[in-house]
């Protein structure tokens, strides 16, 4: 077992990642085209809903992450909502570095963002504030086109671990 001082966290640090743990939550793919045409996405556990009118969502990104920018400047982004089948997805666009996309499928939305294959549901829209917070930025997009695919239960992150609550009822 690592010392806290070997994680790079203060006690409290560690206890207050340990404590957040046991909230969970479903992992979504925000995804877009870099500046030269090539999608580009991230993993991110921290989505919610903001307005339903207007229709806004929200969720956190690291400052440190190089994806972001490319991400930022894309034409829009696209917020994936990954099945419990997709936790190699969730893994690819996690790595720092390197072409995350290069085993994965996907469609264009209606602004041509990627829709990845086999997710629930998605929603794509423009990003309309972005606030600091910390470590992270809290991301408010305008959401401007919406679709279910459907499919099994969504992926959900829980103590630190992937988990599944089985079929949907959908």
């Amino acid at each position: 077992m690592r010392t806290h001082a070997e994680a790079g966290l203060a006690p409290h640090e560690k206890m207050f990642r340990r404590v957040l743990s046991h909230f969970a939550g479903g992992v979504v793919a925000v995804t877009g085209l870099s500046p030269d045409g090539d999608p580009a996405g991230l993993t991110v556990s921290s989505f919610t809903s903001v307005s339903l009118n207007p229709r806004m969502v929200s969720f956190c990104v690291g400052r440190t992450s190089r994806t972001w920018p490319l991400l930022r400047a894309s034409s829009g982004i696209c917020v994936n909502i990954l099945s419990e089948r997709q936790q190699d997805v969730s893994d690819s666009l996690a790595r720092s570095g390197g072409s995350k996309f290069g085993e994965l499928g996907w469609s264009p939305s209606p602004g041509g963002l990627p829709v990845l294959d086999g997710v629930l549901a998605w929603l794509e829209g423009d990003v309309d504030a972005e606030h600091r917070a910390g470590d992270h930025d809290i991301v408010v997009t305008r959401v401007r086109h919406l679709g279910i695919v459907g499919g099994p239960g969504p992926l959900i992150r829980y103590l630190g671990a992937y988990h599944r609550l089985g079929e949907s009822s959908e």
